[in-house]
């Protein structure tokens, strides 16, 4: 299914600087691009986003919104996890784990994810979100059919979804159904840490 094309939307970069050795998620998305086979034109076609946008995306020359994200991630028929690098361990364990130290990163620029998910998850994909001062989701609300809950581990956001919206601090946490539209953004000075968890989103649900 194509979703709703929006315009293309280049977020700037936030105060906080790339991590060293992080992947920025332009390295992801080409990856997974040419697993799949696809050139530029298919996946601007499948996604809605334009071809020079995802050529800008995949160049790490802009940083899509968490809402273009969603559509070229759903367009290449990619998990969330799919977009980091998930490298063997040095001892193999069963696939329902996820040491400490193998957790994955993506840089957004104006976001950091970390992955917490075991490797190939059937049901639930979960991370922790390092949002910046000022950071947010994006300038358009995402609208995907999944669940999607979380609690905050650190600082202050701003949750809102529907005509709702909320400020969520340490220890309050949250669920809704991810078809409503929905945006966060962190209002503070501080950096905010939030466990963002999505279930499983149905490809027949896009037919």
């Amino acid at each position: 299914m194509v979703l709703k094309q929006e315009p293309d939307q280049v977020v700037a970069e936030e105060e906080a600087a790339p991590l060293v050795g992080v992947p920025r998620v332009g390295e992801a998305i080409r990856r997974l691009r040419q697993v799949k086979g696809m050139t530029l034109q298919e996946l601007a076609l499948a996604s809605g986003v334009s071809v020079g946008m995802l050529s800008q995306v995949e160049r790490d020359r802009a940083n899509p919104s968490l809402r273009v994200l969603t559509q070229i991630r759903i367009a290449l028929g990619a998990s969330v996890s799919e977009l980091f690098e998930d490298a063997e361990p040095a001892v193999a364990d069963p696939t329902f784990v996820r040491r400490a130290d193998r957790r994955g990163w993506l840089e957004l620029g104006y976001l950091r994810k970390e992955l917490l998910s075991p490797r190939k998850p059937e049901t639930l994909q979960f991370m922790i979100l390092h949002i910046p001062p000022g950071g947010t989701s994006g300038g358009q609300p995402l609208s995907y059919p999944a669940e999607k809950g979380g609690m905050v581990l650190e600082g202050v956001i701003e949750l809102t979804v529907k005509n709702h919206t909320v400020t969520l601090r340490q220890g309050d946490s949250f669920l809704f159904d991810s078809l409503d539209p929905h945006s966060f953004r962190n209002p503070t000075e501080e950096t905010a840490r939030v466990l963002w968890i999505i279930g499983a989103v149905r490809v027949e649900q896009h037919l």
